[in-house]
C-alpha cells in the first residue's frame, strides 16, 4: 500500500508539473506580440527586414520556449565561434556543442543582426528592404540553414500572422550611409557592456582568380574569423593560403575561400615577376597553389623571386 501510495503522489506530482510547463508556454501569437518592437528597432538599426528576424527567431527558438532561448537568451541558436562571453551546451548536430548565451533577448536580437553582416549574406543588403520573399530565399541561398525549405517555411509565418506589416515605412527609417566608401556604422544602443560596434561594407563579395574563389580582407578581419564566415575550419583556410601557421592579416590581403588550382589558365600560361617578394605572393595573385608553382619552376621555398623574370604557370 505504502508502495502504491508513492506512485501516486508521483503521478500527481508529475501530472501538476507538466501542466504547469504547458501553460508556461509561449504561443506564436504571444511570441511575436512580445518581441515585435526588439525586431522593428534592429531593422531600424541594421536595414534587416523585421518581418526576416521575427519569423527566424520564431522557428530557431521554437517560439521562445526551446531550452537555448529559456535557459541562454539565444534565440536564434547562434553558436560559440569566436566568442568570449558566456556560453551553454547543448546537443545540435554533434553533442554537447557550445553556444552563446546571453545577458538578455535584446543581445541576442543583436547579435543575430550582426551574424547576418557577414560576407557571405553581403547580397541581403541590395534586397529591398520590404522584400522579405527575397530576403528569405537569399538566406537560404546563401546558407544559413540546411532545411532546404527553410525560406519556405520563413514566408509561410510572415504571411500567416502579417509580418511583412512591420516593414512598412512607418517602421522603417533610412539609416545613412557613408557614401564615399560605402561602409555602414552600427553600434549597439541595448547595453553599453555589451561590445557589438563593427563595421562592414554591403558591396563585400567573393571574386575568383584563376577560377578560384577569394575575398580581400578588411580591417576587422582574422584567417579564423574568413573561416567561420565561410563555415570552413581555420586550418582549411590556412591551406588555402599556404600558411602553415596563422599570422595577423593586413587589410587589403587577397584571401582564397577553396582551394587554388594547380596550374593556371591556358590563356595565362606565363607570369611576369613583378616587386613580389616571395613566390607566395605570386601563388596569390595568380590563384595557385605555392607547391604547384615552386614545382613548375624547379624551385625551392627559400627561392626568391627577380624582378622581370617570366615563370610558368602551367
Amino acid at each position: 500500500m505504502d508502495y502504491l501510495y508513492r506512485l501516486a503522489a508521483a503521478t500527481i506530482l508529475f501530472s501538476i508539473l507538466s501542466l504547469q510547463a504547458n501553460a508556461q508556454k509561449m504561443s506564436r501569437q504571444e511570441y511575436i506580440e512580445r518581441y515585435k518592437e526588439l525586431a522593428i528597432k534592429e531593422m531600424n538599426e541594421f536595414r534587416i527586414p523585421a518581418s526576416i528576424t521575427l519569423a527566424q527567431a520564431c522557428l530557431e527558438s521554437a517560439d521562445g520556449n526551446s531550452k537555448l532561448a529559456v535557459e541562454a537568451n539565444n534565440h536564434f541558436g547562434i553558436k560559440c565561434s569566436n566568442w568570449t562571453g558566456d556560453t551553454i551546451y547543448h546537443h545540435d548536430d554533434k553533442k554537447n556543442e557550445c553556444f552563446r548565451k546571453y545577458k538578455n533577448v535584446e543581445q541576442s536580437f543583436t547579435d543575430h543582426s550582426i551574424f547576418l553582416t557577414k560576407a557571405r549574406y553581403a547580397q541581403l543588403f541590395k534586397l529591398d528592404p520590404t522584400d522579405y520573399k527575397s530576403w528569405a530565399k537569399g538566406l537560404s541561398e546563401a546558407g544559413y540553414a540546411t532545411n532546404p525549405r527553410y525560406a519556405e517555411h520563413l514566408i509561410k509565418i510572415i504571411e500567416d500572422f502579417s509580418l511583412y506589416r512591420l516593414d512598412s515605412p512607418d517602421s522603417y527609417k533610412v539609416v545613412a550611409d557613408n557614401s564615399e566608401n560605402n561602409i555602414r556604422e552600427r553600434v549597439s544602443p541595448v547595453d553599453s557592456t555589451y561590445k557589438a560596434g563593427f563595421e562592414f561594407s554591403i558591396d563585400r563579395s567573393d571574386n575568383k582568380i584563376n577560377g578560384k574563389r577569394y575575398i580581400i580582407a578588411g580591417s576587422n578581419d582574422s584567417y579564423e574569423s574568413i573561416a567561420s564566415e565561410f563555415n570552413l575550419f581555420h586550418k582549411e583556410i590556412l591551406r588555402f593560403n599556404d600558411l602553415e601557421s596563422d599570422e595577423s592579416l593586413t587589410p587589403g590581403t587577397i584571401v582564397f575561400v577553396e582551394k587554388k588550382g594547380k596550374k593556371g589558365s591556358k590563356d595565362n600560361p606565363t607570369y611576369t615577376v613583378g616587386n613580389e617578394k616571395s613566390y607566395r605572393e605570386i601563388a596569390q595573385k595568380t590563384g595557385i597553389r605555392l607547391k604547384n608553382l615552386l614545382k613548375l619552376n624547379s624551385l625551392t621555398e627559400t627561392s626568391t623571386p627577380v624582378g622581370g623574370k617570366k615563370i610558368k604557370l602551367r
